[in-house]
């Protein structure tokens, strides 16, 4: 569903106790948090980079910000200790918690999503989590703490973008829009009693450009990689006097502390020189307010949207800039409605006047007059661009309204140069969903930055499909031509289109094959691995040309071996009589010398299983993991081995990944190897998610690495293999530290973010191996999720400040009451009085840990729980109740006598 409407012409630590009354009922949404600022993320720890400009604000400006965080990432690692599930993320948001504590944040609102496993795909995200449900908990919570700013993270599917990030900023940016509209999810509107609520701007975290350092870095201009991007900055340097006069840069290192679970404990001083600290950036998306100059100091993303701008228009006014279209032709006018929204009281006097680049014109009357109370006036200009406009540039197009004594503001949109018709690469399938979302939504703004590319075996060929659309007013003809660097070849000189009607979509497809085998493949290559292809598209009276890449992924050929090596870690004569893959190439983490993290491969496969010998040089063995905590591999030291079995797939869910750690500090059995399916079709412990695995370990003493053996069955692939294209991926993690915190990590077929990538991975094949039909098995994923209702963080917040726990639809208040709280010698006795059937789970609660829980299955009635305890709970403990029934919740708390 499409929510942006176009406008028609006409305290540090847990939820503090001393919030906590007696008893009170759930509050209704007018008695709910009034917020101004609202961070939107994926996990825990997301907003850590935000939280010195947050508390900043919060400190000096009186802004309240919250926190929304779709998954309490129970799916992540663990440097502190073997939790994981649900209680890994209730330790987790307790962390996040104490972080966002620093920035005088007091209100998370975790929505329960489940962290499955590191993705890039923002789809398997959306799949898991659930899309309808997922975005109507984001509206719910945003209408009932009606936020005037939203900062979120990166929507796009840039390069490496963490597939959950990119979800939950995409919800977001949705949300910003369906909160605003009151035929999205209505319910909470006729049911539930919210209102719709039209939070003034959004932006997204960071700011991709350069700039001045100290605290000139609010007010020297800052040039953005994209000249059309609104980047802000808000100077870390600031002192805090809360926080013993220490620089707000300093105190965000103390806050991402907090976070020690994630291995960031020991994370390091920041910048003491003044003149050397930078900017917190952070930039626009969308903005139905006014905004200012971004040199307008280290408020200024704030202003026209929670405070007032010098000399601007009262808050609350709406400028919005509506082009007719995103993307425009030399020479072809268009229209651009610039819709003024009044604000709490009518601005009489008032003019709008657009301007747009050197060279394009602009037509129209801007004299709108009297806008009304909450009331719209609209100013339709047309727009004419110069010749000459290069396809693909981005041009700003700005309106400012003045009035007579409501002072003035300005507000801007963006659009796209194009071809008549436009030729692109086509998009990997995510790319396509998510620029299929761009255009649902009206964002396509934030597809201008993302690459088209493509993986190309080395030494193969494969289909090069063009995508054509028309966007001029009448039917084309034209060609199409591939520009291709030295050794690559197209079997096509040109490819030819006929009658494409105007707004219409056709495509046509090349053969392209790597000459030349000698040429680096993954990111050894020039420019991170991508090879320049160039398209250039003719049209009825001229042409134009779009830039493409190329991945060119590596190769190796797999024999089958004579007779079944002996899985013992070492590679005996005859065992391995392939290739040496080297998989020392860094992708990720700090550069280091061979003699620090470097290996190599071989492999060979019999009837029933693919075989693998590693070599590792290591010069420290970092931290060494029990048994019982085999997993989650980016911590220590070991290799992961990924097979891709048909060599088709889009993301991890339909590959084989398995994590194989050299050692374990089990010195009863020998410290053995163990193993472990991480981020794949099936993860979980190895010998229960690959029966008939074996690994094998050789630790080298003194220690300079290690060598692993392992086979793999065919028949724990998620799949049947294809033998002439089978995915292969090998990634060595390498720690030096105790403090389960990796560094470098190299390997074969290695980009940014590769590990989630497998369409870049490597190509092996099966020398001699039969092909088969596919067989695919149903991905399996962790479902379980840390929920709101089991965690006691979240339910005294709750019952202070009126949304329900994990932003589901609140309970009515009668629903259920604390009558009585008795304490009596090593037992807290709780008297409850419930009007409709349910859930409930009743903690005491101490402030920083459970001294007991129960949970029951209620009907409606009175009823007495009683919770042994051992020892009179301290002072200023309290009894947390939360209750469930369907999807809807509500949490009450109760102060224990002193």
């Amino acid at each position: 569903m499409r929510w942006r409407a176009k406008i028609a012409t006409a305290v540090c630590g847990l939820v503090s106790l001393s919030l906590l009354g007696a008893a009170p009922a759930a509050a209704k949404s007018d008695d709910a948090v009034d917020l101004d600022v609202m961070f939107i993320g994926a996990h825990p720890d997301d907003e850590a980079g935000q939280l010195g400009m947050l508390g900043y604000w919060n400190e000096y400006h009186d802004i309240e910000a919250g926190v929304i965080t779709m998954t309490r990432g129970e799916g992540g690692g663990n440097a502190v200790g073997l939790e994981e599930g649900p209680p890994l993320g209730i330790l987790r948001e307790a962390e996040e918690r104490r972080a966002t504590g620093w920035a005088g944040i007091d209100h998370i609102y975790n929505l329960d999503a489940v962290d499955f496993y590191y993705t890039a795909s923002a789809p398997l995200s959306e799949q898991i989590w659930g899309y309808q449900s997922a975005l109507s908990r984001i509206v719910r919570v945003l209408r009932t703490t009606r936020p005037e700013v939203i900062i979120t993270m990166n929507p796009s599917a840039t390069q490496g973008n963490h597939g959950n990030h990119q979800k939950a900023a995409m919800l977001a940016v949705e949300a910003f829009y369906a909160a605003a509209d009151p035929n999205a999810f209505p319910e909470q509107i006729r049911q539930e009693g919210l209102k719709p609520w039209r939070a003034a701007r959004i932006f997204q975290s960071g700011g991709a450009g350069s700039g001045a350092t100290g605290q000139a870095c609010e007010t020297a201009p800052f040039t953005p990689s994209d000249p059309t991007n609104v980047v802000f900055g808000t100077w870390q340097g600031y002192r805090s006097a809360r926080h013993d006069d220490m620089r707000w840069n300093q105190l965000n290192v103390l806050a991402r502390r907090e976070y020690v679970s994630q291995g960031w404990g020991n994370s390091a001083d920041a910048e003491t020189d003044p003149a050397r600290i930078g900017c917190n950036r952070i930039t626009l998306i969308d903005s139905r307010t006014p905004y200012p100059d971004p040199t307008a100091g280290g408020t200024a993303a704030l202003q026209g949207a929670t405070i007032k701008a010098r000399g601007g228009l009262p808050l609350g006014t709406e400028l919005d800039v509506q082009p007719e279209r995103w993307e425009v032709l030399s020479g072809r006018p268009f229209t651009v409605d610039a819709v003024v929204r009044g604000a709490d009281r009518a601005i009489p006097g008032a003019r709008v006047s657009l301007s747009a680049p050197a060279g394009w014109t602009v037509k129209g009357n801007g004299n709108i007059g009297t806008v009304p109370t909450r009331k719209t006036k609209v100013a339709t200009f047309t727009v004419t661009p110069p010749q000459g406009l290069v396809a693909g540039d981005r041009f700003s197009l700005t309106a400012t309204m003045t009035s007579k004594r409501d002072g003035s503001g300005s507000n801007s949109a963006v659009v796209r140069a194009t071809a008549p018709v436009r030729g692109t690469l086509e998009p990997l399938p995510e790319i396509a969903d998510f620029r299929q979302w761009t255009e649902s939504h009206d964002v396509k703004a934030l597809d201008a930055l993302i690459p088209s590319l493509l993986s190309l075996p080395s030494g193969g060929t494969r289909p090069i499909r063009v995508d054509l659309t028309n966007y001029s007013d009448q039917v084309q003809s034209g060609s199409v031509r591939l520009t291709l660097p030295a050794g690559f070849s197209v079997a096509e000189a040109q490819q030819t289109y006929q009658g494409l009607r105007p707004g219409a979509r056709t495509a046509v497809t090349f053969t392209v094959t790597n000459t030349d085998t000698s040429l680096p493949t993954a990111n050894r290559a020039p420019n991170d691995g991508a090879y320049p292809v160039g398209i250039e598209t003719s049209f009825n009276g001229g042409d134009a040309v779009e830039n493409g890449a190329l991945n060119l992924v590596p190769v190796t050929t797999i024999p089958k071996a004579a007779t079944a090596p002996t899985v013992d870690g070492t590679a005996g004569p005859g065992e391995y009589t392939g290739e040496t893959i080297d998989i020392s190439t860094r992708w990720e983490g700090p550069a280091a010398p061979a003699s620090d993290i470097s290996g190599t491969a071989q492999l060979t496969y019999t009837d029933d299983a693919v075989y693998v010998m590693l070599n590792v040089t290591d010069d420290v063995l970092g931290s060494v993991l029990p048994p019982e905590d085999c997993k989650r591999p980016r911590r220590n030291d070991n290799v992961e081995f990924g097979i891709d079995p048909r060599g088709n797939s889009g993301n991890t869910s339909t590959v084989f990944n398995v994590a194989l750690f050299p050692t374990t500090n089990d010195p009863e059995h020998g410290n053995p190897p163990c193993y472990a399916r991480e981020r794949d079709n099936h993860q979980g412990p190895g010998p229960e998610t690959a029966p008939g695995m074996q690994v094998a370990s050789v630790v080298s003493d003194p220690y300079d690495g290690y060598r692993i053996e392992a086979k793999i069955p065919f028949d724990v692939l998620p799949d049947t293999v294809d033998p002439n294209r089978m995915g292969l991926e090998i990634l060595v993690n390498d720690s030096d530290t105790q403090d389960l915190s990796g560094q470098t990590r190299v390997g074969w077929s290695t980009w940014t973010g590769v590990r989630a990538d497998p369409w870049r991975w490597g190509i092996a094949r099966l020398d001699g191996y039969p092909s088969q039909d596919p067989a695919p098995k149903e991905p399996i994923f962790p479902a379980t999720a840390a929920l709101s209702v089991d965690s006691p963080q979240t339910i005294a917040q709750s019952s202070t400040d009126g949304v329900a726990p994990g932003g589901w639809r609140a309970l009515p208040e009668n629903a259920v009451r604390i009558e009585r709280v008795k304490t009596r010698g090593g037992s807290v006795s709780v008297d409850l009085r419930t009007r409709q059937s349910g859930t409930v789970r009743v903690f005491v609660w101490d402030g920083a840990k459970v001294l007991a829980s129960t949970s029951r299955d209620l009907s409606s009635g009175r009823h007495t729980l009683a919770l042994p305890v051992g020892v009179a709970p301290p002072a200023g403990s309290s009894v947390l109740v939360s209750y469930q029934h369907g999807e809807a919740t509500t949490g009450l708390a109760h102060r224990l006598p002193r």
